[in-house]
């Protein structure tokens, strides 16, 4: 396998969740830096148009662009390369999502992505299980907010059960209510 061109492929960062990661990668590496990171983005003119007040558009101008389409096999194929990195992807996985992990095992890149769309990783998993482990690939779900609180709560939990009861709980059940925006403020008076 030769020397990588990228580290890591940020893959939809065009979206909210996206921005949000290209800018950490932008203020703790640089874009210039130690990770190799292209442009990440459906297409150039979408990525030009992100506006995140974390990094500059100049920053934006000096990576690499790399584009490939979620339609396309060949250009998620080639994207997906040994020698382009790591990719990471976050979409509606169940529309577009499995072509990616398809090309990502084939060339034995490993992917990462932040969904908790359960059912979609349900039929994923079995899916490319084999081949995966015969190309290398390591396929990794829910890395961000839908699993990470879980996580973090079950983490929490079970330190407190053994505190107080010097053991860990052979079970936690999770469940989320309904989650709402925060009221709007009111409008000011007019003057």
């Amino acid at each position: 396998m030769s020397e990588r061109d990228f580290d890591l492929i940020v893959w939809g960062a065009t979206g909210f969740t996206g921005q949000l990661v290209a800018a950490y990668l932008a203020q703790t590496y640089g874009v210039e830096g130690p990770l190799r990171w292209p442009s990440p983005g459906a297409t150039g003119a979408n990525w030009r148009k992100c506006n995140s007040p974390a990094w500059s558009a100049a920053q934006r101008e000096m990576l690499p662009m790399v584009i490939a389409d979620s339609a396309d096999a060949d250009s998620l194929a080639s994207m997906a390369q040994p020698d382009q990195g790591h990719l990471h992807h976050r979409w509606p996985l169940r529309k577009y999502g499995t072509p990616l992990v398809a090309a990502c095992v084939a060339a034995g890149t490993h992917y990462c992505d932040l969904t908790g769309e359960v059912q979609w990783m349900a039929r994923v998993i079995p899916q490319f299980q084999a081949a995966a482990e015969s190309s290398g690939a390591r396929i990794v779900h829910t890395c961000g907010f839908d699993s990470v609180p879980f996580d973090m709560g079950t983490w929490f939990l079970q330190q407190e059960m053994f505190a107080r009861h010097g053991v860990y709980a052979r079970q936690v059940k999770g469940r989320v209510g309904a989650i709402a925006a925060p009221p709007a403020a009111a409008p000011s008076p007019a003057s």
